[in-house]
């Protein structure tokens, strides 16, 4: 299991089974695992046809459906990686409790009780618990170990599933785990609602199921692919349910908008308070361009550090969209390259050795507690912790005519732009009717020159300058309204004479010397702050007209190397359309909102002096590195 070795098998582990490999090599079969409240839950048991052997259970927990169904059906792949099916497990996939083919109600994001009185005392935890013991008694061949993954909403039910976890469970791998659907995750980015994302999903993901049913429903038709349109003339959200959109047929979307604070309903609904006295090893996996679950994946790892300090937990960081680790080369995302195939790195000598070593007593792969690509230098980092502990907190002030400084301005002043929900600054350069995933490294120069947009520029760098964790934002704002958006983007300018490595000249003298990258403002991070909610998601509170007032929240974490001869960028503005609803800035139930309660207003960004509008970045030493 020596990461030579590992290196040597990639072309050849790394290659997808094939329909054929599964249908040879396993043998398939379909249960209704019974639950202690009587319902019975849908699953997929796939067996090694190899006698004499035993094999670890991996198991598997969506809502997403475990197709194809029959027992003469088989998947093209089993398990998280081409490795494992190669290697000989037993995989076992289960429709969720009220999904496709499992009997019961489906709550989405079941909350977790901590007190179970009774059989009908029922959870994630729960569910997951009595499938595994099930299994241990009537999955034969199984050697008493079970490993669990799953990427998104199936990374919700790992997390949720290691919480009292069954004995057998050794192993769980929340991967872009859904954590906290109002502060962070998926659908809100403290309190602002992530549009077409959420609208999108539950359009489709939230149709009532009646009964036990394979077939998914019928597809939602927005009628057209321009999502700025179409979400534009939805109007406020007041509109979302008129029979046209939702219609009240979504009945989460519907909860969704009857809860427009972080109340009773979302708190249920957190899973992060839970993770404490977890057993199993844990392998907790996310992708620093995840746009739907970045946000998941570090919470959980932080609160198993919180309140769990004696679990085994280790950290995976990659440069990679949602689930990306799994379904892509990971070498690239839009125009950014990463240098090598993140995806078979991680596959080869961090996930498959970690369910080796817990699950067949493999040799221990000695993982360091945090497993992190930098990006900039597109190298692999080996951490003892994350955040690393020697990053050192580096204030970067917004200063006058558009300057960002590394001490406070003496001067004092503010800058100011008006912002109109009626002329949305846009978060995408192109026509898509949902969330592109290569949004979170776009070039931010086709919004730059708009007036709503403020641009402070750091100046061309001597040195690297390398940040490593969450990036604290410290606005001091007004506004002629009651309530207003506050959008912070850091960016990576490249140097104007940066070359495409992929560029390849054609021979025409006619031309341009110059690479479309060069100059590029490349979005490392970027996010909101409903102001209503700075200072509580449960109590909003609205904004004094002209009052200047402290805005502060934290961006997710980053692991980016600005490099020598690049230029750090902030860019501050209060819509990110269609990305996030329109706030109609004044202070009121968004949910209920139509385009005739949308106000212009005036934002002014107050700097100067050390209590000025500035973020305060984790530098991480460059040298000896």
């Amino acid at each position: 299991m020596r990461r030579a070795a590992f290196a040597a098998l990639l072309p050849s582990l790394l290659a997808a089974q094939g329909l054929d490999y599964v249908k040879e090599h396993y043998a398939k079969r379909e249960v209704l695992i019974p639950m202690r409240d009587g319902r019975k839950l849908f699953t997929a048991i796939y067996t090694p046809k190899e006698a004499g052997r035993t094999y670890p259970v991996m198991l598997n927990r969506t809502p997403y459906s475990v197709a194809p169904y029959g027992e003469d059906k088989f998947r093209s792949d089993l398990g998280p990686s081409p490795l494992f099916g190669k290697e000989g497990f037993i995989f076992v996939y289960q429709d969720v409790r009220g999904r496709l083919m499992s009997e019961g109600d489906f709550v989405n994001m079941t909350p977790h009780l901590e007190v179970k009185k009774g059989p009908t005392d029922i959870d994630e935890s729960s569910d997951t618990f009595d499938t595994i013991d099930w299994l241990l008694k009537n999955a034969p061949g199984n050697n008493g170990r079970v490993g669990q993954w799953g990427i998104s909403y199936p990374g919700f039910y790992t997390a949720a599933g290691m919480i009292d976890a069954h004995p057998a469970l050794k192993a769980a791998s929340p991967q872009a785990p859904v954590t906290d659907w109002f502060t962070g995750d998926d659908f809100h980015r403290n309190g602002a609602l992530w549009l077409p994302h959420a609208f999108n999903f539950m359009m489709n993901f939230g149709q009532a199921r009646p009964k036990p049913t394979s077939a998914w429903p019928t597809p939602y038709d927005h009628g057209t692919a321009d999502g700025y349109a179409f979400f534009q003339a939805m109007g406020g959200l007041g509109h979302s349910n008129d029979g046209k959109y939702a219609g009240h047929r979504i009945a989460f979307w519907t909860e969704m908008l009857a809860h427009p604070t972080f109340d009773a309903f979302w708190q249920a609904r957190n899973l992060r308070p839970h993770l404490k006295g977890v057993k199993p090893a844990v392998l907790t996996v996310g992708g620093w361009f995840d746009a739907e679950n970045l946000f998941g994946a570090l919470q959980v790892h932080q609160a198993l550090q919180r309140q769990s300090a004696a679990t085994d937990s280790r950290l995976v960081m990659g440069p990679w969209v949602h689930g990306g680790w799994a379904r892509t080369g990971g070498d690239r995302l839009g125009d950014v390259r990463f240098g090598s195939k993140t995806s078979e790195t991680y596959q080869a000598e961090i996930e498959f050795p970690f369910f080796m070593h817990h699950l067949k007593d493999a040799p221990d792969p000695k993982l360091p507690k945090a497993s992190v690509f930098e990006t900039g230098t597109n190298a692999w980092r080996r951490l003892d912790a994350w955040p690393p502990p020697e990053a050192k907190r580096k204030a970067v002030y917004l200063d006058a005519a558009g300057r960002l400084a590394w001490s406070a301005p003496a001067a004092k002043g503010a800058d100011s732009y008006v912002s109109d929900p009626r002329k949305p600054v846009p978060f995408w350069n192109g026509i898509d009717i949902g969330m592109p995933k290569e949004y979170m490294v776009a070039d931010q120069r086709f919004v730059a020159g708009r007036p709503d947009v403020l641009v402070f520029d750091g100046g061309v760098l001597a040195e690297d300058l390398t940040v490593a964790g969450p990036i604290q934002v410290h606005l001091v704002a007004s506004t002629t309204g009651t309530d207003a958006d506050f959008v912070v983007k850091v960016i990576d300018v490249y140097p104007d004479e940066f070359k495409d490595p992929e560029a390849k000249p054609t021979g025409n003298p006619f031309e341009s010397k110059h690479s479309r990258l060069g100059g590029m403002q490349q979005l490392v991070r970027g996010e909101v702050m409903r102001g209503k909610y700075r200072n509580s998601l449960s109590k909003p509170q609205p904004f004094k007209p002209g009052v200047a007032t402290a805005v502060d929240y934290a961006l997710n974490d980053v692991f980016h190397t600005f490099k020598k001869g690049h230029r750090l960028m902030v860019q501050v503005q209060s819509t990110w359309f269609p990305l996030m609803d329109l706030n109609p800035q004044q202070f009121m139930d968004i949910g209920k909102s139509t385009e005739r309660d949308f106000r212009a207003a005036t934002i002014r960004i107050h700097r100067g002096g050390a209590s000025g509008s500035r973020l305060v970045l984790p530098v991480l030493p460059t040298t000896g590195r």
